[in-house]
């Protein structure tokens, strides 16, 4: 049998309700979601499981809320006495596989991540920023329309924010920037410019206040070196030093999420299983595009985590 990955899912995959069936029925799990309102001073979980999808849709919570549906999943299934050679997260999401590989507490996450998100929510103005998929352009050709749309003027800035698959790109930036994009995407092969619901230019240049804000704050967090081999967003390269680590983390808020480069590394090394870690399947969707010879698990839900079975 081949190696194991654990992923971690970022932004995007909220929903009402995620992992109240975990926290009703594994008390490893429940245990989890505790320590979260207990760190975080307030109900996160009576937000995660009534809603309003609003709120929960704010960064300043979507963040922690992920972080804790997907390590209560994770909790819940250890039970199965899993391995893995290597844990890697979307954006958001790397912050699970750094409490999974032990270089750093729930407690600590769950608070940096609210945190992150606060300062994230707060870098740029509402209703300056924007960020777009672009789907079917060439990465190369699309990059470099971001590169000449961003010398134009100091107003239209505009970068690569996700390379997801192949054919699904995030863009990100100012709003002239975005726009900008979207009329000239067919210069890069684009099929069509999707722009998304979010509060702000995430993983885009604009985002360095927030970076800067972020690295005060992981100053103060206890850090050891992973215990597992994480695969860093910024790098696509594997990581277990804590300072390094801890620098990934800052550049991560204003670089591109190489996603795409991170699973194409992983199968590189000789992982062929790929178990996805809390709420939704989008990184299971993205994992297939880039890859359908791979086995990929997704967890979920109670019932995936009981159904759960290692074929060697």
């Amino acid at each position: 049998m081949g190696k194991i990955a654990l992923v971690f899912p970022g932004q995007g995959a909220q929903a009402v309700g995620m992992g109240r069936d975990v926290f009703d029925n594994v008390p490893a799990a429940r245990d989890i979601f505790d320590a979260a309102d207990r760190e975080l001073g307030f109900k996160l979980t009576e937000l995660m499981f009534d809603g309003p999808d609003t709120e929960l849709k704010q960064t300043i919570n979507t963040q922690p809320a992920l972080l804790t549906t997907s390590y209560a999943l994770y909790k819940a299934l250890q039970q199965h006495e899993i391995q893995p050679d290597f844990v890697a997260g979307h954006s958001l999401g790397e912050y699970s596989a750094l409490v999974v590989a032990g270089v750093m507490s729930f407690a600590d996450a769950v608070s940096i991540v609210r945190k992150r998100g606060q300062f994230m929510e707060e870098a740029v103005p509402f209703g300056q920023g924007a960020m777009a998929a672009v789907l079917a352009a060439d990465r190369t050709q699309l990059g470099a329309l971001c590169d000449d749309i961003s010398s134009l003027t100091d107003t239209a800035t505009v970068q690569l924010a996700n390379v997801n698959c192949p054919g699904q790109i995030v863009i990100s930036g100012t709003v002239e920037g975005v726009q900008a994009v979207a009329e000239r995407g067919k210069e890069a092969g684009a099929k069509r410019v999707k722009l998304l619901e979010v509060s702000g230019p995430f993983h885009s240049t604009l985002m360095k206040p927030a970076a800067e804000r972020l690295s005060k704050e992981l100053l103060e967090v206890s850090m050891r070196d992973a215990s597992i081999p994480i695969v860093a967003n910024v790098t696509a390269r594997a990581e277990q030093q804590a300072d390094a680590i801890r620098n990934l983390l800052v550049e991560q808020v204003y670089s591109p999420v190489l996603w795409e480069d991170s699973v194409r590394y992983m199968i590189d090394q000789g992982v062929d299983t790929f178990i996805e870690i809390g709420s939704g399947s989008v990184l299971s969707g993205l994992i297939k595009k880039i890859d359908n010879s791979v086995r990929i698990v997704t967890i979920n839900s109670l019932a995936a985590v009981e159904s759960f079975k290692l074929e060697s």
